[in-house]
């Protein structure tokens, strides 16, 4: 199915899902290999490839924020108590930085003085002067903004952890695609109500 469904995601949301996670994981790793090996040649051609790679998710994040308004009705809830709360909290931020961060750096990347050149395609000779005004937001806080995301992650990817192997919820088998057997009350076939639960039903 391609649309959400109260149940789980659609094909639509679990394809732009999976696909931005890679792209953030390349990008990631790229720029904390660069902090930890230097300028090797190997890291000439990833961090090369920052610029391209961050014009896409740029593109992918405006396309999942159009698609995730127009199922904003009919996606699985967040729940209503303070572990349900926290969850969409996390969730706006996530989807803040997620288009802030890369726009940030096309900003600078316009007014640079250096060529631009995308996936091998060059679209602009060098500038004959830097626009303070584009290069400066995010000379200042496109790094602090882009390790916050990072951060904001890693706590995203350990929540869906906790909510497979610990609570043991359907939450997780919601964005993979595949049923997850459970009982009446949500949770996965075996397990036992806990104090997630619990806060979670409000």
């Amino acid at each position: 199915m391609l649309a959400d469904t109260p149940r789980r995601y659609g094909r639509i949301t679990r394809v732009l899902h999976w696909t931005m996670a890679a792209l953030f994981a390349w990008q990631f790793t790229g720029m904390v290999l660069k902090h930890v090996l230097g300028r090797v040649p190997l890291m000439a051609f990833w961090v090369g490839t920052h610029p391209s790679v961050g014009s896409l998710l740029f593109l992918l994040i405006l396309v999942r924020i159009g698609w995730a308004l127009s199922q904003r009705h009919q996606r699985p809830s967040y729940g209503t108590g303070l572990v349900g709360q926290a969850a969409k909290a996390g969730h706006v931020a996530m989807y803040v930085l997620m288009l802030v961060v890369p726009s940030l750096g096309l900003l600078r990347m316009l007014g640079d003085v250096r060529p631009i050149s995308l996936f091998g395609i060059a679209l602009r000779p060098g500038g004959a002067e830097e626009t303070l005004w584009m290069t400066a937001p995010a000379n200042l806080v496109h790094g602090v903004l882009a390790w916050s995301l990072l951060a904001l992650i890693v706590g995203h990817v350990a929540m869906a952890l906790v909510h497979r192997f610990v609570w043991r919820d359907e939450t997780f088998g919601r964005m993979i695609g595949r049923p997850v057997e459970t009982n009446g009350a949500g949770l996965v076939r075996g397990s036992l109500p806990n104090r997630a639960d619990r806060i979670g039903a409000g």
